[in-house]
């Protein structure tokens, strides 16, 4: 009679069906247990003006989180995310700080070069069928490395500073203007998140409703049958690592709006915490499967607990602990509902 038959595993079938059909779900409800239980510890954590902030931190890491997701759909993974992305917004204030680029260019460039670094890594991968860890694993270090000779290791701040050796000018303000608040009473949000937001709205209706995100499920599901099919499975994989580095540039926008200045010292862990996010959010390691409303949800869920343990006093150095287990029952997850298929 198999496993399924037996009365008291039914339930554990039902629910494994109902995750397979619906990957948000169960980030979904880490979400709003993890939510309630801080409430519970520290009172006030759901409050308005907190989930503000939360929600502005979370932007840059929402960002890249969407390039990964689609990557990984297709089975790939990207471990150059951060690197990709600081390198883009190097490139926008080298050109509007100290080149006097107009801004507008200047981040039309920085965004058109993040398009340029996926075209590398997809052209490697694609083309050249050499494995996605082994070919981003390279390129964090080349792209780190090129960054860190562009800038001198110097941050560059807008209106002039000594780091920064020159004043911008006052058509600029577009690289800031991901930094520009909106309030509704005491609820705050940037542009950058409208931004992140947008994002996610774009392309879940992109990955759902066109023949292109249709391919890109196909060819993470199983790459010899959208082969067969008739998917153009190389510039496909090509096409989505191009889309993912046009996204990190975006992030870099994101990212010099939120702190108003162009560093090359931003958090090492980026490419790492993407991954974190979009496993988290559902998005399965093996392919063909994932949401962005769950890769969403993932990167709340990784906030939320970077938030939560440091409002209850925890000690930071727990919260790596914290985002380990969490990415290991997430894979368990996924192997289990994946199970669903034998």
């Amino acid at each position: 009679m198999g496993w399924r038959g037996w009365p008291w595993r039914r339930p554990l079938y039902w629910l494994q069906r109902l995750l397979h059909r619906h990957a948000a779900l169960g980030p979904l409800f880490v979400l709003i247990l993890s939510s309630v239980v801080f409430e519970v510890l520290r009172p006030g954590f759901l409050r308005l003006v907190n989930i503000s902030l939360m929600l502005q931190q979370l932007a840059v890491l929402g960002c890249l989180a969407v390039g990964q997701t689609m990557i990984m759909l297709t089975a790939g993974i990207d471990l150059a995310v951060g690197a990709m992305m600081i390198l883009s917004q190097m490139i926008m204030g080298e050109l509007a700080i100290n080149a006097g680029v107009n801004s507008v260019l200047a981040l039309v460039i920085g965004v058109v070069f993040g398009g340029l670094m996926g075209l590398m890594n997809g052209g490697l991968i694609a083309r050249v069928r050499l494995p996605p860890f082994i070919v981003t694993l390279g390129t964090l270090g080349i792209f780190t490395a090129i960054g860190l000779r562009l800038s001198g290791g110097a941050t560059l701040f807008f209106g002039g500073s000594a780091l920064a050796g020159s004043a911008i000018s006052s058509s600029s303000n577009a690289l800031l203007w991901t930094g520009t608040t909106l309030s509704v009473g005491s609820f705050t949000v940037t542009t950058g998140v409208l931004v992140m937001v947008g994002l996610y709205v774009l392309f879940a209706y992109v990955l759902a409703w066109t023949a292109w995100g249709r391919h890109v499920y196909a060819v993470g599901d199983d790459v010899e049958a959208a082969r067969l099919a008739g998917v153009r499975v190389r510039s496909l994989i090509t096409s989505v690592y191009v889309v993912a580095g046009v996204i990190y540039g975006l992030a870099a926008w994101v990212q010099i709006g939120r702190v108003g200045s162009v560093s090359p010292d931003i958090s090492s862990t980026l490419n790492l915490d993407s991954i974190t996010a979009v496993v988290i959010g559902g998005t399965s390691l093996f392919g063909g499967r994932g949401v962005m409303m769950g890769t969403l949800f993932g990167a709340l869920i990784v906030q939320v607990f970077d938030t939560g343990l440091e409002l209850v006093g925890v000690n930071a150095l727990y919260l790596p602990l914290a985002e380990g287990v969490l990415v290991i029952c997430a894979v368990a997850l996924d192997h289990w509902i994946r199970a669903i298929r034998d």
